[in-house]
Parts: structure tokens; sequence; C-alpha cells
């Protein structure tokens, strides 16, 4: 059997797979955010127990050889480590918002469109150049102790393996590889005030680390490739690999993803390009700040259950009855398709007779006008794939096709660990049936006349946001 590791924001999840691609088991575990004022941040060592346990639960329910494992997990943030992957200080998560402050003035001064116009990254706090800068003023002491800043995956791996701290080119996309060389970019470390932390970047493995566990959670001599993470593993998971073909990811973070040749690093700072395993062929990615996150917080204050969506998306109109969400939930604002570190959710059109039903039909809908918003700025021409925990709500998906206009490739199961698998099977040249891996479960077409109207509703949306982003400008 083949096995997929996927370190996920909220969940670490280890799946099982028959050479076919048919999903043979799957374990989960939860592991916690710690968040206050803007901080989010987390426990390694809880995120690499929750991996061990993960992985002995899901070869114990499948007693079967292990062929190779593949690694993938949340990118950006800080994982600083020391020589053997052990934690120097807690993991500053990708959600974070307290570097705000850097951005702001990178913005201000003109450094973060330099950057951009080199590497094709558009910086937002959560990401490794401002949170190192922020740690170098902050917390030098913690980044003299570390040996190296990782991203999640690669944490894991060295500690699976006992390999030398290594990273991949899609983890390092953003902010300091240069897409063209596929190398670190000296001068983006220098205007970034990080030339004496040089140090910390973890080497490129470029093809994909690849080396033999040390005999926790898979057994001893497994052979396992770390990477890519998990947006371009999604991508691979769900088959998009031909230029215009495009991913959308409805989890924790609203990921959208669009296959590309075409390196333009012109146009308004956004996003960023991510480094796929073939060079000269790049994601180009918008991935929004927050996507379920935003419907969890709405449930939780409404004290509705997930198992309830489908029935009151049923119960209430296209439209929501006039109530309206900016779905910007994140404390560290937005990222794509533009940046903007202070922008928040707003609510709109609430009045006392507004009820649960509408306020989460209207979440779901601003995240489908934020997804258009991304996918339209991503360049999607071709068809699109939908992956991610909102799959699981028909009424949802529903609802997506006929705000983004476009059949939905519905790509069931653990995609991210599927496309983990089909990474590492490539690199150690095993043959797998890669269209039968990454067959879509499901197709679900737009209702034309809902489709219509959600045109007009995505102008709306648009003019709302640019409301909000001159508001708290001025």
């Amino acid at each position: 059997m083949y096995v997929g590791i996927d370190v996920g924001t909220s969940t670490v999840k280890a799946a099982a797979f028959h050479d076919t691609g048919r999903e043979l088991a799957v374990a989960s575990r939860p592991v916690s955010l710690t968040l206050h004022g803007g901080v989010v941040e987390q426990d390694m060592d809880e995120v690499y127990g929750a991996v061990v346990a993960v992985l002995r639960e899901v070869t114990a329910r499948v007693p079967e050889p292990v062929e190779l494992a593949g690694l993938t997990g949340q990118g950006d943030g800080v994982w600083l480590v020391d020589a053997e992957g052990r934690p120097v200080r807690a993991a500053a998560s990708w959600m974070d918002g307290r570097a705000h402050e850097p951005v702001d003035r990178w913005l201000a001064d003109g450094t973060f469109e330099t950057v951009f116009r080199r590497t094709g990254s558009a910086m937002f706090p959560g990401c490794p150049g401002p949170l190192l800068a922020w740690l170098d003023r902050h917390e030098p002491k913690a980044l003299d102790a570390a040996t190296a800043a990782l991203y999640c995956k690669d944490m894991v791996f060295q500690r699976l393996t006992g390999s030398a701290p290594t990273t991949d080119v899609s983890d390092a996309s953003m902010p300091f590889l240069d897409p063209r060389t596929r190398t670190y970019d000296n001068r983006v470390v220098e205007l970034l005030g990080l030339t004496h932390r040089r140090r910390l970047l973890a080497p490129v493995s470029d093809p994909l680390a690849t080396a033999r566990t040390r005999g926790e959670g898979l057994p001893a001599g497994t052979p396992i490739a770390d990477g890519p993470y998990d947006l371009p593993a999604c991508a691979l998971g769900a088959g998009v690999t031909s230029p215009g073909d495009g991913l959308l990811i409805v989890g924790t973070c609203l990921a959208s993803l669009v296959a590309t040749t075409d390196l333009d690093l012109t146009g308004e700072p956004a996003g960023l390009y991510i480094n796929t395993d073939r060079p000269g062929h790049w994601l180009r990615a918008m991935p929004a700040m927050v996507g379920t996150a935003a419907l969890d917080w709405v449930l939780s204050t409404t004290g509705v259950q997930h198992d309830e969506v489908d029935g009151l998306l049923a119960e209430t109109p296209a439209g929501a009855n006039g109530v309206r969400v900016l779905p910007y939930f994140a404390p560290s604002g937005e990222r794509a398709p533009f940046v903007e570190p202070r922008l928040r959710a707003e609510l709109t059109g609430v009045s006392l007779e507004s009820t649960p039903a509408d306020l989460i039909r209207a979440t779901c809908e601003g995240i489908g006008y934020a997804a258009r918003h991304c996918l339209q700025a991503a360049g999607l021409t071709g068809t699109l794939a939908v992956c991610g925990g909102g799959t699981r709500s028909p009424a949802w998906m529903r609802l997506l096709a006929d705000v983004l206009g476009r059949p939905l490739r519905v790509v069931e199961g653990e995609v991210g660990a599927r496309g983990a698998v089909l990474a590492a099977a490539e690199r150690y040249g095993v043959s797998l049936d890669a269209e039968a891996w990454t067959r879509p479960t499901a197709v679900v077409e737009p209702d034309e006349g809902r489709a219509a109207y959600y045109t007009r509703g995505y102008e709306e949306h648009l003019a709302r946001l640019r409301e909000a982003r001159t508001r708290i400008r001025t």
C-alpha cells in the first residue's frame, strides 16, 4: 500500500491507498491553535505526536507492507527548530497576524512590490519574510538558538527520518525563491533586512528530498518524500496539471490555484507563483485567508451544527433575504487576490427578522464571491476542480457552482495525501495511473437562472469590497 500524510492546520491525517488509487483507510487527529491578540501559534511536539499517532493507526488498520509514503502539510508560517528538528519555540502559523507592521511598512516604501516583481510573492503577515523580520526585532534569541526556519512538513520530515533540514521549491516559493532559477534570491533577503539570518533558510531540495524513516509511525526504512506542500499537493491529487485548469480548495484556507506556463510578474501584486516539480510550470495561487473557518465561526455563533447546514441552505433563497457577508474573518486580514492586513469581515442587511439560515447562506455566498474573485485573478480558463472539507455539503457545492457560474469537478477524499503519494511515486520512479488516482467523484452543474443572479451579486460584492478597502486606508 501507499501512505499519504497531510499535516493540516487543525487536523493531521494519514491515508492508505491501493495502487489503483482506491482509498483503503484514513486516520485523523485534531491539533490545537493558540490564538491571542493576532498571534496564532502551534505546539510542534503536539503536531508531530499527531503525525505518529495517525500513522500507527492507519498502518494497523491496513496490515500490508508500505511501498512508499508521501508527506505534505500546511505552508508558510515559521517553524524554528534546532539541529535535531526539535522546537526552539512554538511554531508561528500562516494565520498569524503579528507581523502586520513590517508588511505595512514594505507596502508603503515599495519593498512589497519589489519583492513581488522578483519572486512573484505578495507577502502577508503570516509568511516567513515578515515573521522572521518580526522575530528578529522582538525575539532575536529564538533565532540565535535555531538551526533552521522550516515549514511544517519539513519539521515532520526531519524528525521522521533524521535527515538534515531541507525544504522544497513549493514551500520555498514564498517569499524568497526566484521562480526562474529556483534558488533563493539573496537580494530579497537583503531587502527584508534578513541577510544576517540567511543561514536559517533551509537548503532547497530540487527535486523533492527523499529519505528512509526511522521507525516512528511507519516501519523503519520506509521510503518517504518531502512535499510538495498542501496547495500544490492538492492540485496533483485533483489532476490539475494542464495550463488554464484550476482548483478551488474549500478548507480552512480558501485557496484558488490555476496551472500555468506563463510567469507574469506585472499587474497588482497578489497571491504567489508556486514552483512545481516541473521547471517552467507554476501554479498561480490566490490563497485567501479564510474558507470553512468563516462558516465555522458563524455556526458556532448561531449554535447551528454542521449536519444542519444543507437543510438551512435549502430554506433560504439566493441572496439570503438581503443579508450580505464580506468574509474576511482572519486576524491578519486578507492576502489574495489583494493584500490588506487590516481588512475585517462585515455583515450587512441584518435585522430582527434575519434567521440563522440567512446568516449561513450569506456567509457561503460571500465565500463563493471571494473564490470567484481569486479564480478570476489567477487566470482560470479551463476546467475547475474543487476539494476540501466544504465538498461534504452537497447544498454548498450547488451554491458554489451557481456563484461561480461554471461546472465543478468534485474530488472527494484525502486529496492532499493523494497528491503527496503521486509526487513521491514520481520521485521514486514508481508507475501509478494518475488519471485513475485523480478521477472526480461528481460533476456539479450550475443552474442558469441562479448563475445569472449571482453574476450581478458578484459585481455588488466587488463594490462593497472597494468601499471597505477605501475606509481602512483613509
